[in-house]
């Protein structure tokens, strides 16, 4: 049997992966809070599950085996009550100011459900009215009624690319950015510790979500088995970068250098993954917005240096093509620009992130129908591309690389 956790490449066939599947935790969103849960718009449910259900067929009938995140929990938790006991511990200590005096109250909930049940609540959250009938009310309550939420919801959760990296042959349990989405990992956290398809192969973390520094999945890109490419971003910093690096390079044999990526903060720009894709052995689909008026940007080189102070090299540049030819062995790369190069449809289609391909394997990505200048643009290249109706599931500013794990590439 293959490896759960085998991962050295951004474009070798894709053979098993971990999505999460858009739920109630969705019809959470009201107006009021999108911002706070990091949305712009709501989407529509039914067929925002349509299309991650198409999104998934597309998946399977390419070879790909799918796991689904809730399940995983679920069985992760079932295998001792203490399991279930820390689980939530842990959850009651992400949740920040809404549980407030009421950890008891919530506490006793949760641990009266069922496996499947508890990890359905812990996503889609614990509104108060779910609650009125235990005799608890306190002064929160009488003072605040309009928060509806002890537990807040989790719907960024189908976006399961950044809560969690699988690198190499193991895994970084991510700390992310945002308030609303540092509850996240915490699934992953169980499933690789705990879960008996992935507690069998004693996974190593390289960095774990107690770590200081942000650094989140769609930052990260494997560019080969020596080369990671990863952006500093609003949610990933380079000190978190530097972290990886030491860890990386000192105990997964074969990576040797990081190209750090330093792109705009911006909602538009927020992972490398919504910017810059490999999709192909020197090919890449790229917002041309990243790039200054010469066609470069800012990158830093990180080396492993036995002698240096901090066990790391670094060095800065900003040719992007000269770059990524040497570290590939390519004598040329080829830059896929989203909307055909024309500035205002690339504007348009990256707002529904045109460059967020997914490779299942070199030239072969998955896209989303309505960019429809970038994915000509991208046959043009010679790439082969297969579509997705994507209108409800890019509401939560995420595409087809967003929403899956991958977890093995032969």
């Amino acid at each position: 049997m293959s490896p759960q956790i085998h991962l050295f490449s951004e474009i070798d066939p894709l053979r098993l992966a971990l999505v999460k599947r858009p739920g109630a935790e969705i019809d959470s969103l009201t107006p009021d809070y999108l911002e706070q849960l990091l949305f712009d718009d709501i989407p529509f449910l039914p067929r925002a599950q349509e299309e991650h259900d198409f999104y998934v067929k597309l998946l399977q009938d390419n070879g790909v085996e799918i796991l689904y995140l809730d399940d995983l929990v679920a069985e992760a938790l079932g295998t001792s009550p203490e399991v279930r006991e820390s689980f939530v511990s842990d959850v009651l200590d992400e949740s920040g100011t809404t549980v407030g005096g009421y950890e008891n109250l919530v506490r006793e909930y949760l641990l009266s459900l069922d496996d499947h049940a508890l990890v359905e609540t812990v996503m889609t959250g614990i509104r108060k009215k779910d609650l009125e009938s235990h005799e608890a009310k306190g002064l929160q309550d009488m003072m605040d009624r309009r928060y509806p939420y002890y537990l807040d919801p989790l719907p960024n959760l189908y976006f399961t690319r950044d809560p969690a990296t699988a690198i190499g042959n193991g895994v970084t349990i991510n700390r992310m950015f945002s308030e609303v989405r540092q509850r996240e990992p915490l699934f992953f956290k169980y499933v690789i510790e705990h879960h008996p398809r992935f507690v069998a192969e004693n996974i190593p973390i390289w960095r774990d979500r107690n770590e200081s520094y942000y650094n989140e999945g769609g930052d990260v890109a494997i560019l080969s088995d020596e080369v990671l490419a990863i952006g500093v971003s609003q949610r990933t910093t380079a000190s978190a970068i530097e972290s990886l690096a030491k860890s990386l390079f000192y105990k997964q044999e074969g990576f040797r250098r990081i190209i750090a990526f330093e792109i705009p903060e911006s909602r538009a720009f927020m992972h490398l993954d919504t910017v810059f894709v490999m999709i192909d052995v020197n090919q890449f689909a790229i917002h041309p917005a990243i790039l200054d008026h010469a066609g470069e940007m800012n990158l830093y080189l990180v080396e492993k240096d036995e002698k240096a102070p901090r066990g790391l090299r670094f060095t800065a540049t900003s040719d992007l093509h000269g770059t990524l030819k040497r570290e590939l062995r390519e004598e040329s790369v080829d830059f896929i620009p989203t909307g055909g190069g024309d500035l205002a449809a690339a504007a348009r289609e990256q707002w529904s992130d045109a460059a967020n391909l997914l490779a299942l394997s070199p030239g072969v990505v998955i896209s989303l129908d309505r960019n429809v200048e970038s994915n000509e643009e991208l046959r043009r290249h010679g790439i082969r591309v297969l579509e997705m109706p994507g209108s409800e599931i890019t509401r939560g500013r995420g595409g087809p690389r967003c929403m899956l794990m991958p977890l093995n590439r032969s």
